[in-house]
């Protein structure tokens, strides 16, 4: 008899009580990153939006999953004391799917990206994960082969990932090309224009659209059911009174390449970078938006993950 393997028997695999309850009980869990923890935004307004957003899921009937790698260990759900090591440690790496073998190996501490966020989830066995933005196809990738593996890790992963769209500093029109190749829905919610994370229009129209979080989790039912393997990404537009309109932005991006450019900084080390130097020049403008979009995806991925486990 062939044996089951279920997700608290995976090695290096650490599950929250709390949260391999509701997966045994087969309830709502949304997954959450830690990039945005430990490299998108200062102590304590870090720890002060991580618990915030896991209590936004809470409230809307789901369990949180905050997953990161800490001591080499997958976790998957975090305790107190755990998350402020993350919020505060300098030695806590960004760390994508390619980094968890040494990162688990080497007994290290890791931030986990939108990819690697995915990969461990599936491991756990959690359908819904929220996040701000993804990443995607950089600016002048075509000399520099800059592609996120947030966009492979979405054509392979049985995911559905919530965002305010891809980060408005990347080259969105390539970004849904890409996707399309991959073959990942791209969908976007209540509108027919796809978002630019800190605006809620990027002048691309959206491939797919559905009207509510209902509609998303039925998307998801049929998708695997039909047996197509991977993610989809869930746009959902920044709230109105929080966006920062596309005009104004592309100003502080520009901007912000610019410095970057002068710094040589290439690679991972990039969107880190963009994102603190937007925040400075918006004069913290930017940040509040962040804080604001990341709470409202939170809110949405717990209505798509209690309506798509009351299908069963």
């Amino acid at each position: 008899m062939t044996q089951r393997i279920t997700p608290t028997a995976l090695p290096y695999l650490d599950i929250h009580p709390e949260v391999a309850a509701a997966l045994a009980a087969r309830h709502a869990v949304v997954a959450l990153e830690s990039t945005i923890i430990s490299h998108g935004m200062p102590f304590p307004q870090n720890v002060e939006m991580a618990r915030g957003v896991e209590d936004v899921v809470r409230f809307h009937g789901a369990v949180p999953a905050t997953i990161a790698v800490l001591g080499g260990r997958l976790k998957v759900g975090l305790s107190t004391d755990e998350l402020h090591l993350l919020a505060t440690d300098k030695g806590v790496d960004k760390i994508s799917t390619r980094d968890l073998p040494v990162t688990v190996a080497l007994g290290q501490h890791g931030a986990t990206t939108v990819a690697s966020t995915m990969r461990i989830a599936a491991l756990a066995g959690i359908r819904v994960f929220a996040t701000g933005g993804t990443g995607g196809v950089h600016r002048g990738a075509g000399q520099t082969m800059d592609v996120s593996a947030d966009l492979l890790e979405l054509a392979h992963t049985d995911v559905c990932v919530v965002s305010a769209g891809v980060k408005s500093i990347l080259d969105i029109g390539l970004t849904l090309e890409v996707l399309e190749t991959q073959g990942v829905p791209a969908i976007t919610l209540g509108e027919t224009e796809f978002p630019a994370f800190y605006s809620r229009r990027s002048g691309f129209k959206s491939p797919l659209s559905v009207a509510t979080p209902d509609e998303a989790a039925r998307v998801l039912k049929a998708k695997w059911a039909l047996g197509l393997s991977g993610g989809v990404l869930l746009a959902n537009p920044v709230p109105a009174e929080a966006e920062i309109p596309a005009d104004e932005m592309g100003a502080h991006i520009e901007q912000a390449l610019r410095d970057m450019d002068a710094l040589g900084l290439t690679g991972k080390d990039t969107t880190p970078y963009l994102l603190g130097r937007i925040v400075e020049i918006t004069e913290g403008r930017s940040l509040i938006t962040n804080i604001a979009l990341v709470r409202n995806n939170a809110m949405v991925a717990a209505q798509v993950a209690v309506a798509y486990a009351a299908l069963g």
